[in-house]
């Protein structure tokens, strides 16, 4: 009874997230993913016990964030970029060092891939230089949480300017082709790309083909009966 209530809750919340703008989480990411998202695409769903640990992830940072304002180091927290016009974002928090200040993203993971973590992950190191970026603020760190142990690891980085601006002009280059209906080029590396291993328009993607296509074509080939079932109703 309960859990059938609170797996709803879940689920209802999910399906309220539709993407009508770029968040700092989409930079480098899949242009073709983040397209579906915009056009609010059928996707591949994610189960009660998927999202619960997602907010599971969110009480594990407020612990680690709780100690740091124990430490009397924190500046700001669960603060939001200046409001500009093409993404939003919003970073953990802002502490000062040894006189010096740092943006600090916090990352929770389970064991499994805790131990195995060598180096900060390359989609983290995109977002926390966009921080950087539009906090003018040229140090960060990315503080990773073991879920299952409440280990840490840090990754200090400097700020780069030139990955900032490919990051930001691969967005706004998306953000055109969304407006004129273009569906991007497949990811490089599929299938075999993390991304599309994890990636919940997989089915939609491989219909799609290789190259990009326009978006009442893509339509018209699904109508026509060449697309999967689900989506007629659905575009």
């Amino acid at each position: 009874m309960l859990k059938e209530l609170i797996d709803k809750f879940y689920l209802d919340k999910e399906r309220d997230r539709e993407q009508h703008h770029f968040y700092i989480t989409d930079a480098g990411k899949c242009s073709r993913a983040i397209f579906f998202k915009f056009k609010n695409m059928p996707r591949k769903k994610m189960t009660p016990e998927i999202l619960r640990m997602f907010d599971h992830g969110n009480y594990v940072q407020m612990q680690i964030l709780n100690a740091l304002f124990g430490l009397g180091i924190v500046r700001a927290s669960e603060i939001n970029i200046p409001p500009q016009q093409l993404i939003s974002g919003r970073a953990d928090a802002i502490l000062t060092l040894d006189n010096e200040l740092y943006v600090v993203d916090f990352k929770s993971m389970n064991s499994m891939i805790f131990q195995k973590l060598e180096a900060a992950k390359e989609e983290n190191i995109n977002q926390i230089q966009l921080y950087m970026h539009f906090f003018e603020i040229p140090k960060g760190i990315l503080l990773y949480v073991n879920k299952n142990t409440l280990e840490l690891k840090e990754f200090a980085l400097n700020y780069n300017p030139a990955l900032c601006e490919n990051l930001l002009q691969d967005l706004a280059a998306l953000k055109i082709k969304i407006e004129k209906n273009i569906v991007p080029l497949r990811l490089s590396g599929y299938p075999e790309n993390w991304q599309c291993r994890y990636c919940q328009f997989k089915e939609i993607c491989k219909i799609t083909g290789q190259k990009e296509v326009s978006w009442e074509a893509f339509k018209k080939k699904v109508q026509e009966g060449e697309g999967l079932d689900f989506l007629n109703n659905n575009i």
